[in-house]
């Protein structure tokens, strides 16, 4: 434990940032040595090629558009405090957190509008047939044609956009996942 204190102390306004993410004091000391461990060259600061050594990251074909939600658009390294608040997402939801507090960065909403961005490349607050597109290109590779992932496509716009405006808003998406249990999609259970 005393290491673990130790760590804490390192860690500007540790406190303000369990309160704001929600993790306890072993979650952050992990997180630290994490960042510490991709914090090569011990900058106190991750750049996007940091990332590339996150095995999961590196194999994810939108391993890419992940990295680039860490980062702001123009800020080229994240600091830990930064680094906690993204990672804080993927946290899973606590069903028991009393409802009149602020909206936690780890409920539905949050991972909805988390997922959203990595859509919505051009940050225009749709995700267009372009980037939907762009995005399954990425996933699915060479497993299904280029007419198939265009009629994929066709059809999700389809289905979701509601205004008939030929893209995704975040509502129209937030709707159309309504059914989908996105705290068991996008959270990071290794934390306990």
């Amino acid at each position: 434990m005393g290491s673990s204190n130790s760590t804490l102390s390192k860690i500007p306004n540790v406190e303000d940032l369990m309160e704001e993410t929600g993790f306890t004091p072993a979650h952050i000391v992990r997180l630290y040595d994490r960042f510490d461990s991709l914090d090569k060259e011990k900058k106190g600061h991750l750049g996007q090629q940091d990332f590339g050594a996150v095995k999961e990251l590196a194999l994810n074909p939108i391993g890419d558009r992940i990295i680039g939600a860490f980062f702001s658009s123009g800020q080229e390294t994240v600091d830990f405090p930064s680094f906690v608040r993204i990672l804080a997402h993927f946290r899973p939801a606590d069903p028991d957190r009393p409802r009149n507090l602020p909206e936690p960065v780890n409920s539905r909403t949050s991972k909805l509008r988390f997922a959203f961005q990595l859509y919505d490349q051009d940050k225009d607050g749709k995700i267009s047939r372009a980037e939907l597109l762009q995005v399954l290109r990425s996933m699915l590779e060479m497993q299904v044609t280029e007419e198939q992932l265009e009629s994929i496509a066709e059809r999700t716009i389809q289905e979701a956009d509601l205004d008939k405006d030929d893209a995704i808003s975040f509502e129209e998406f937030r709707k159309s996942l309504e059914k989908v249990n996105i705290d068991h999609k996008m959270s990071i259970r290794f934390l306990r």
